[in-house]
């Protein structure tokens, strides 16, 4: 059976023993002005969970500009709360069933959780892309950062010891691990490359390192700029192209004039479909800094359009680069030299971009969703026949 022809059994499955409709918790959706990674994953396995006949309901917080209530690829979507108050008003709603009744729940954990062990008894699974760490001192000022890694470190995991927990990398798999989390309950499941992101047309005549992500401090664009000012040194004509939108524009647009660069520095604000593909197939390699990642998908999309990468040697970038088969990982002091080295080798770095586009073509969304509900499915089974047992004993006593 295919990826897709199992989902639907399983899905089917479900509707079967009367679980049909899930909802599903995260901290933004799909169409928030800020969402990234974790929003695009969310909605690949949501639509086809509706796809195959589950009725899924998102809840996630209010953004400017979009409805409260939406509908989006076959699921339903009520946006309200700020990006804090989500998560009560969230809790508080499941709780007397005002968004409706539901029969399974998806937990997106994102920083902060949804403390689902503590209120929902129907079958769940919990995701959670990676461990902020480091990200909360740039995140939050001091005292709430410190809050915020207290309650991810300490406070929340013992309640999610028993919880089916989903991450996208073995690298975050471990880190859970290390937080605590039961071994035997976390479970790998690798996100997929849309099928559109495909090798094709010409690249750059001139050496084009492309950045793509959210301009915001975790990523540390600034850092990329930095390196990217130490390989031109030794690759004098090559070019940088930033994509992406959010507060660090203006800061990066001051260090671009500062460092006289504008003339091969280009901030592309934000791009999609054909404009994000033909950038792709243009790059001679995809370039991060980030700080954190729970997976690293602009690594994996462009990766199968046949473009290596150089990143931070961080634990998402190790699930999505394999380091010195698909790209190269280095930590932040070398990444300039790593760039300029693998600019100035034309067959070391097409056979990475060889690598990286077969093994881009292993990474499915069918496959990545698949994943998804055979833990949620699972629970499901395991709830029911919990509950076939409570009957049991009740009757016999």
């Amino acid at each position: 059976m295919t990826p897709t022809e199992q989902f639907e059994q399983l899905a089917a499955d479900m509707i079967r023993m009367k679980a049909r409709r899930v909802h599903v918790l995260a901290w933004r959706d799909l169409d928030d002005p800020d969402a990234g990674g974790s929003e695009a994953h969310a909605d690949e396995f949501m639509r086809r969970f509706a796809a195959a006949g589950l009725k899924v309901l998102h809840r996630t917080s209010a953004a400017t500009g979009l409805p409260s209530v939406d509908a989006r690829n076959g699921y339903d979507v009520v946006r309200r709360g700020s990006r804090y108050t989500v998560f009560p008003r969230a809790v508080a709603s499941e709780t007397v069933k005002r968004m409706g009744p539901y029969d399974a729940l998806v937990e997106i954990w994102n920083g902060v959780p949804w403390m689902s062990p503590v209120w929902c008894r129907r079958p769940r699974i919990m995701f959670l892309h990676h461990v902020h760490g480091p990200m909360w001192d740039q995140l939050l000022p001091g005292p709430l950062a410190a809050a915020g890694r207290l309650m991810e470190t300490r406070l929340a995991p013992p309640f999610y010891r028993r919880t089916r927990t989903l991450t996208p990398s073995e690298a975050t798999r471990e880190d859970l691990i290390a937080l605590g989390f039961h071994p035997d309950r976390v479970i790998a499941v690798n996100n997929g490359v849309d099928p559109f992101f495909q090798p094709g047309g010409d690249p750059s005549p001139e050496p084009l390192v492309v950045g793509v992500g959210r301009l915001a401090p975790v990523k540390r664009f600034d850092k990329l700029l930095e390196a990217a000012f130490v390989a031109r040194r030794r690759v004098p004509n090559m070019r940088l192209a930033i994509v992406g939108i959010g507060p660090e524009r203006v800061r990066l647009e001051a260090m671009i004039r500062d460092h006289d660069a504008e003339s091969w520095v280009t901030l592309r604000g934000h791009l999609k479909g054909q404009a994000l593909l033909d950038l792709y197939r243009s790059a001679w390699l995809v370039s991060s800094a980030s700080l954190a990642e729970g997976w690293g998908l602009v690594m994996t999309e462009a990766a199968a359009c046949g473009v290596p990468a150089v990143a931070t040697d961080i634990s998402g970038h190790r699930c999505s680069v394999v380091d010195g088969v698909t790209g190269q990982l280095t930590d932040l002091e070398r990444l300039g030299d790593t760039i300029a080295d693998v600019l100035l080798d034309d067959e070391w770095r097409r056979d990475m971009g060889e690598a990286a586009m077969k093994r881009a073509a292993t990474l499915t969304w069918d496959a990545s969703a698949l994943g998804i509900i055979k833990e949620l499915h699972g629970q499901v089974l395991l709830h029911r026949q919990r509950k076939a047992t409570r009957y049991e004993t009740a009757r016999d006593a």
